[in-house]
């Protein structure tokens, strides 16, 4: 395994527990290093240059001889690329299976897709539309294999409350305000920036995972609504879980996501979520049963959703409860690995 997700570390370690030998080659560096430090995955130290460094591929030949390795799983693109040719350029007869977790947009034209078609032996979309996508592209569609993302149960066992709290004072949150949420890096934030001004009640709004632009910051100056918005930039790792417990609801203008992990969390976590209807978000959600849904770029309905949610109890505690099966039952991580682990194992025993 290799890549640079969190989903990683959670994948690798319900692969062991099931008693199948993990070999997760990260940088030590990498958080993965200490999220797998107290399982039974053998962390293997690398340091990756360039996709047509020798030394790398070298790294992966000495390992894949060393432990004999089958499959080799990358999940991120220069995972991707590198594995692929040291396989090829030493003759490793390892198994290559990539997984896509973003939307494709463009993926390096005939080159790529020979790699892909012909020098891999699987590839694992995290939804429907990921795959459908790189159809068009010109993939083997019977080459892809969907298995959406999951998240764990456990990881929302011990949230640290009294980082609720301190976050709580920090943007001087009472009971009467309407907090809403937005966890991503820089993906359409703007969309959400814009609906504000048409919405009449104020709201706080907290962006984490990016800086204002200053775009940004001229239409939030317009606004007629005493709304606040606060901007968090990047959150660490499990940091981000407090902030969720502050959200009355949480919103997502991507079109990117393979299947979001932010919106899996705030549905665990009971928030209702508001989801540009495209890409994994049409995987996850049904649209009033356990989400809401606008197109891209429909400003004024975002900005109807959001007063929407804020006054009908009856859909929020639809919402609530449906989010929190969906994440918790359905998109259980443990489906994720079952459906990896009877994957991997079918491309292994392949003659």
């Amino acid at each position: 395994m290799a890549g640079s997700t969190n989903s990683i570390a959670f994948l690798c370690r319900g692969l062991a527990k099931r008693g199948h030998q993990v070999y997760l080659g990260i940088r030590k560096e990498s958080l993965l290093w200490q999220l797998v430090e107290d399982s039974n995955v053998v962390r293997v130290p690398m340091s990756f240059g360039g996709k047509f460094d020798l030394n790398n591929w070298k790294q992966i030949r000495d390992v894949v001889r060393q432990h004999r390795i089958e499959l080799i799983n990358a999940q991120s693109s220069h995972d991707r690329y590198t594995s692929i040719f040291a396989n090829k350029f030493f003759g490793l007869g390892t198994k290559i299976v990539h997984t896509r977790r973003q939307m494709p947009l463009s993926l390096g034209g005939p080159v790529q897709r020979f790699l892909y078609n012909h020098w891999t032996d699987g590839i694992v979309a995290v939804s429907r539309q990921v795959k459908e996508e790189l159809v068009k592209l010109g993939f083997n569609e019977a080459n892809i294999k969907v298995i959406h993302n999951g998240t764990p149960t456990e990881k929302y066992a011990h949230i640290d409350m009294h980082k609720t709290e301190a976050l709580r004072s920090k943007f001087a949150i009472n009971e009467n305000d309407f907090v809403l949420g937005c966890v991503s890096r820089i993906k359409n934030q703007i969309q959400i920036i814009k609906a504000l001004a048409h919405v009449e009640q104020p709201v706080k709004m907290i962006f984490c995972g990016i800086e204002a632009t200053e775009e940004m910051k001229e239409i939030i100056a317009g606004y007629r609504a005493a709304h606040q918005v606060f901007f968090e930039g990047h959150v660490e790792g499990d940091n981000i879980l407090p902030y969720y417990k502050l959200f009355d609801a949480k919103i997502l203008a991507s079109t990117m996501e393979g299947l979001s992990q932010s919106l899996l969390e705030a549905m665990a976590l009971k928030v209702p979520v508001i989801a540009t209807a495209y890409a994994g978000n049409l995987d996850l959600i049904e649209d009033r049963e356990n989400g809401l849904l606008f197109e891209d770029g429909d400003i004024e309905k975002i900005a109807e959703l959001i007063q929407r949610v804020r006054s009908d109890q009856s859909l929020r505690n639809t919402l609530i409860a449906n989010g929190k099966i969906t994440a918790l039952q359905k998109f259980n991580i443990d489906r994720t690995i079952a459906n990896y682990e009877e994957y991997f194992q079918s491309l292994v025993t392949e003659n």
